[in-house]
């Protein structure tokens, strides 16, 4: 029984469930930090940008500044809520899953265990003849051949089942870990979403006292003719200074682009002068390739047309795509159009885009696929959103209550983007919408369906 005892209990220490250890660090945790990284550098340009607008323009103050810091504390609670459940509803479905596959594969460890102890105490029960015991016992050479071959099989047999249940053991255990990883993501996701709760709650009581005693004031300036020339001449700023932007990002992409070209070929030539030096140093070998057009042939396009080919999805949509969308444009949401493109505004100037009354927190879908470039507060519009569709063409959704997508993400046609509101100091909730080409507003209507 002691052999028998010295072969189970190792291997009993060896199957023992594993006991997952806690992470410190949650593997959301650091995606989130690069994600923060990334975005950092953009959110910087955009800052200086919108600073670079408030010195070029007059010290005159609006009513609705006061609601600003408020108004994008609303936005962005509102957008780490749907971010959040988003998350929660992805890990859950991942959490599912992880205990679906454990629950399978502590089946077959469980059965793996069970037939390796039947095998380990069939042998014990068969005397566990090694065999220099068998060759010397004079048997008749028949069995003693039997015997071994049946020895040989048994032993592979022990030794697949043992790799197997190693094997499966390891992955149990990281499968555990994963689980782990899971639930603490979860825990963390119901803190933020409880502190995001909290935020929003306060942010719009503060607004609501705010929106009480600015009034009137709010009613006199929407009003102004003056101001609403100014609110369109900062959009239109805006709009030129993210133009400049935009096509610095393109230079710098179509550079990385050119140069991740040069490093593919730099790799191509080095393997194949590799290969024909192995080539060369076979006997009989002249020097020459086997196939001298190959070389030629593996030639990759001119630079200009890869860098736009690599460019594309970044870019969002590819050259020409957008302008043939006319006519075939869907608007960002159904509501009440009561202002339309080139309409006058009282004594004020003329509509430059369109005004969609809708209740408040109504889904905002991007019309077109893009990248945004702007998702901020801005005096006169609110909470705002602005896409790069390619080819100099931007959408632009203001008034929202909030935005519901960073700079930098890019967005499929129908892809919600925000929700509608009354921020920057509008009468009525709903959105506003532009559409603008090479910075020059157009009336979206000639763009859309109309139902």
């Amino acid at each position: 029984m002691r052999p028998l005892l010295s072969l189970i209990l190792p291997l009993a220490l060896a199957v023992a469930l594993p006991t997952a250890h806690a992470q410190k660090e949650t593997d959301r945790s650091k995606q989130k930090k690069i994600a923060e990284t990334e975005r950092a550098d953009l959110r910087q340009k955009l800052t200086a940008l919108k600073r670079s607008i408030n010195k070029t323009e007059s010290a005159k103050s609006s009513a609705a500044d006061a609601l600003a810091e408020s108004e994008a504390a609303i936005s962005d609670a509102k957008r780490n809520l749907r971010d959040l459940a988003d998350e929660q509803k992805q890990t859950e479905a991942k959490l599912n899953e992880l205990s679906r596959q454990m629950a399978e594969l502590q089946k077959i460890v469980d059965a793996q265990q069970k037939q390796l102890a039947t095998l380990l105490r069939d042998q014990y029960v068969a005397g566990n003849e090694d065999r220099i015991k068998l060759l010397l016992s004079g048997d008749n050479p028949n069995r003693i051949n039997r015997e071994l071959q049946y020895m040989g099989y048994v032993s592979r047999a022990q030794a697949t089942l043992i790799e197997s249940l190693r094997t499966n053991l390891h992955t149990l255990e990281e499968n555990q870990a994963e689980v782990q990883n899971a639930k603490a993501e979860l825990d963390e996701i119901a803190d933020e979403a409880r502190g995001q709760h909290a935020i929003l709650q306060k942010e719009k009581a503060q607004r609501a006292a705010l929106l009480s005693q600015l009034s009137n004031k709010l009613a006199a300036q929407r009003k102004e003719a003056g101001n609403i020339e100014r609110n369109e001449q900062r959009l239109s700023t805006l709009v030129d200074k993210l133009g400049v932007l935009i096509a610095e990002q393109r230079r710098k992409e179509a550079a990385a682009a050119e140069k991740r070209r040069q490093e593919r070929l730099a790799r191509a030539k080095a393997e194949r002068e590799r290969k024909l030096a192995q080539q060369n140093a076979k006997p009989g070998k002249t020097g020459k390739p086997d196939n001298p057009d190959a070389i030629e042939d593996d030639e990759p396009p001119p630079a200009t047309t890869l860098a736009r080919n690599e460019l594309t999805p970044d870019a969002g949509m590819p050259d020409g795509a957008f302008a043939a969308l006319r006519g075939r444009l869907r608007l960002p949401i159904a509501g009440d159009l009561i202002a339309r493109y080139g309409s006058k505004r009282g004594d004020g100037p003329s509509w430059k885009g369109l005004f969609i009354r809708a209740s408040e927190g109504t889904e905002v879908k991007a019309v077109a696929g893009g990248r945004v470039v702007f998702a901020d507060w801005l005096r006169g519009f609110g909470n705002l959103i602005i896409i790069d569709h390619g080819n100099q063409y931007l959408t632009i959704y203001g008034n929202n209550q909030s935005v519901l997508k960073h700079a930098g993400d890019i967005v499929k046609s129908g892809d919600v983007i925000a929700s509608t509101g009354n921020s920057g100091g509008n009468d009525q909730s709903g959105l506003y919408f532009e559409m603008r080409h090479n910075g020059r507003a157009f009336d979206p209507l000639g763009w859309v369906i109309i139902r």
